[in-house]
């Protein structure tokens, strides 16, 4: 049974032995309502008055039994009442710092700001994948939907530099922006980006003027919902095939993936040729991107790989991680 409704059995409880005490105390001793209803209320609380007035053996009696059962039932509804207000005040409180601690353990997380019907799909996805993340949002209806979807959230606005270091910018993968305001969003975008020069930053737009000032904001990425929608529904009229599988590999795929990874210092694969990475791992290369900016791709076998190169892999689940045993230097996504 939750508190409150232990809390409204024990009230009705309560009224009931007060109502039964009063009623008592007018048939056994005739005595008229206030006094009745004063003599249940000393009587169960156990205050120790004397008598309203003389009683009869009967009346004494009922006193003893009223005694039994009113006590006892007296405490359940103060008990019943401290438990609802500690769970409530004090609940809250522990509840908020125990979220608190959840945001300052987060490594390589992404911070996901705005949770309307874009964030909360792009929580899902990232849910799905297994990457941690935290919500910012100063919406009341929003944060209770992130509480509702078990989410780790701060209610605040997302462009105070001092709630995107409490959401732990200094520690994050990324931050993606999925504000409905182009204003607010360019504002988040440039005080993300004072916090952190190298954090990846992705962000929604609604028009292109709005694309325009967030890239001069910081941002790495830009996403307008309505050329992406356009552009999906026009790939899957011209090419339904080729839309469905990339799909199953961005958003289905479990036993076939890409992956992005940057070749470290010490990778295991630097020197090796393409061919060669694909004999040792089975996974197959499609694009190189050099430190320089040059972009190979479907780079050819005698590719060599160099330090600082970013590829993006396809191959199963096994290869993968395969491919991860030579990677203890490569920093993947």
């Amino acid at each position: 049974m939750s508190t409150a409704k232990r809390l409204i059995v024990a009230v009705l409880a309560l009224l009931a032995i007060l109502v039964i005490g009063t009623a008592g105390y007018m048939v056994i001793e005739g005595w008229n309502f206030p006094d009745a209803l004063y003599m249940t209320v000393i009587t169960i609380t156990t205050v120790g008055y004397l008598e309203v007035h003389p009683m009869t053996e009967a009346g004494r009696v009922f006193t003893m039994v009223l005694l039994i059962g009113g006590v006892g039932g007296a405490l359940y509804t103060l008990t019943a009442i401290v438990q609802y207000v500690m769970e409530g005040s004090l609940g809250i409180t522990l509840g908020r710092r125990q979220m608190r601690n959840h945001i300052a353990g987060l490594r390589n997380h992404f911070i996901i700001c705005g949770y309307g019907r874009v964030g909360q799909e792009i929580a899902r996805v990232i849910a799905e994948e297994g990457v941690p993340f935290v919500v910012v949002d100063k919406d009341k209806e929003a944060i209770a939907h992130a509480e509702m979807d078990g989410r780790l959230y701060i209610m605040a606005d997302a462009a105070d530099e001092a709630v995107l270091k409490e959401a732990g910018i200094d520690r994050a993968r990324g931050l993606i922006v999925a504000l409905g305001s182009d204003a607010d969003s360019t504002y988040v975008t440039l005080s993300a980006r004072q916090l952190k020069n190298d954090l990846f930053i992705e962000a929604r737009a609604s028009s292109p003027e709005a694309e325009k000032k967030l890239k001069r904001a910081g941002a790495n990425r830009i996403v307008s919902p309505y050329a992406t929608g356009a552009r999906r529904m026009a790939m899957l009229a011209l090419r339904p095939e080729v839309a469905d599988f990339i799909d199953t590999l961005t958003f289905r795929g479990r036993e076939l993936q890409i992956e992005t990874l940057t070749l470290g210092e010490d990778s295991g694969l630097i020197g090796h040729s393409v061919a060669e990475m694909h004999s040792l791992t089975r996974a197959s290369v499609l694009v190189i991107t050099r430190d320089d900016g040059q972009l190979l791709a479907n780079p050819a076998g005698e590719e060599v790989l160099r330090k600082g190169d970013r590829i993006i892999v396809l191959g199963t689940n096994e290869q993968m991680r395969t491919l991860e045993q030579y990677c203890e230097r490569c920093t993947f996504g």
